[in-house]
């Protein structure tokens, strides 16, 4: 018969800290191993069916005497009834992992899907827009939830508290945890239908944005007044209301304006390109430039530093709030964007060129797919004579 070990006392086994193998006794098997390193941990020895084992049962001292040997004895029982513990234990570490796998929190989901989406999207503001709209209002409710049991409930506590009172923001949270429960349910995170989606769902349990959320437009000048004040602005001096006549003259938009390059104007052919990453249909745009806006590009100044046409202090983009200081100092109540109407305004009521031409001007995407299909070209020399026309109505004062 092989020796026995010696039953070690508690205390015995923590004067073990010389590196070697200790055979501790109570269960046949059972040491503690002590590494180079100061490391001790309990190993049981024990054959498997025709094959010798070496199973770790845990570290000492987390792992007492009393509790090694409890769990060795288990061990052993199992074995006796014809288990291999080492196979099952990997198998069921396994069976975790795999699991594990499958499994994302929403604010893990709705991350991995920026990642994956967010060469596709115009500029960097859209995924900040994202992020700050999910951290803001989702995450707090169900950032840490698995995808797998979000369920309709969950996703109302999210909605109901802004849906009134911040109806657009709430509107786009809803198409996004949308968006990330249809990510997670194509990579099979989830399955069922999902949550969040609107028709036939959400719009039975929540109003609808339409009826809660009062549409204003852009507050305008008139375009009967638009000589008046055209004359008025001209005569203010400040890069600020410069931008502004350009952006009136051109029918732009106040960022398309402020982000204005040199490199993207050509005085002598009287054209500025507007890159698509600059647009918000995300396509190139062509401005013919009037007379005036020539000669209004040729009296600025130039920085040697950058390429901005409105370069402000520090050679810095002027602020999104500069053309609309320039018209609260005049005392108007519009904003800069009204422009925009009063110009279509203007083609509607007082010309005759096409709707489609007006459309181009704004760099609006025509809403029949079909007229958009065959229309192939921009129309840029019917607007260029529009675009004459414009600056001249906004010069012409009325007779007194």
């Amino acid at each position: 018969m092989p020796k026995k070990a010696k039953d070690l006392s508690a205390l015995e086994v923590s004067r073990l800290t010389a590196p070697g193998h200790y055979a501790v006794g109570g269960v046949a098997g059972l040491y503690l191993y002590v590494l180079d390193t100061g490391a001790r941990s309990w190993v049981l020895r024990t054959m498997v069916g025709t094959k010798r084992r070496h199973m770790g049962l845990g570290g000492y001292p987390d792992v007492p005497l009393a509790q090694a040997r409890e769990k060795a004895r288990a061990a052993k029982a199992e074995v006796s009834q014809g288990t291999d513990p080492i196979a099952q234990r990997v198998a069921l570490a396994s069976q975790l992992k795999a699991q594990q796998a499958t499994q994302k929190t929403f604010e893990e989901a709705a991350k991995a899907y920026m990642e994956a989406h967010e060469k596709a999207w115009k500029n960097p503001k859209h995924r900040a827009q994202w992020g700050s709209t999910l951290k803001t209002y989702a995450y707090p409710h169900i950032g840490s939830l698995l995808v797998k049991d979000i369920d309709q409930e969950h996703v109302l506590k999210v909605l109901e508290p802004i849906w009134a009172t911040k109806t657009e923001t709430a509107v786009r949270l809803r198409g996004r945890i949308e968006s990330v429960l249809d990510w997670a349910t194509a990579r099979k995170y989830r399955s069922g239908e999902n949550p969040a989606r609107w028709k036939g769902h959400l719009d039975n349990l929540l109003p609808a944005p339409s009826d809660i959320q009062k549409v204003e437009s852009h507050r305008a000048v008139g375009y009967k007044d638009m000589a008046q004040f055209m004359a008025g602005l001209r005569a203010r001096e400040g890069l600020a209301a410069r931008a502004l006549e350009f952006a009136i003259l051109c029918a732009a938009r106040s960022g398309e304006v402020r982000g204005a390059l040199w490199s993207e104007i050509n005085q002598e052919e009287a054209i500025w390109v507007i890159p698509a990453e600059r647009m918000k249909a995300g396509k190139e745009h062509r401005v013919p430039l009037s007379t005036p806006v020539v000669k209004l590009l040729k009296a600025l100044p130039r920085s040697d530093n950058s390429d901005l046409v409105f370069a402000g202090s520090n050679d810095k983009q002027l602020s999104d709030m500069a053309l609309t200081a320039v018209m609260r100092r005049m005392e108007v109540d519009a904003v800069p964007h009204g422009f925009r109407s009063t110009f279509r305004d203007w083609v509607g009521d007082c010309t005759d060129y096409p709707r489609d031409v007006a459309e181009f001007a704004l760099a609006h995407t025509l809403s029949s797919k079909v007229e958009a299909a065959y229309r192939r070209s921009d129309a840029l020399e019917k607007r260029r004579q529009m675009m004459e026309d414009w600056a001249d109505f906004c010069a012409k004062l009325p007779d007194l």
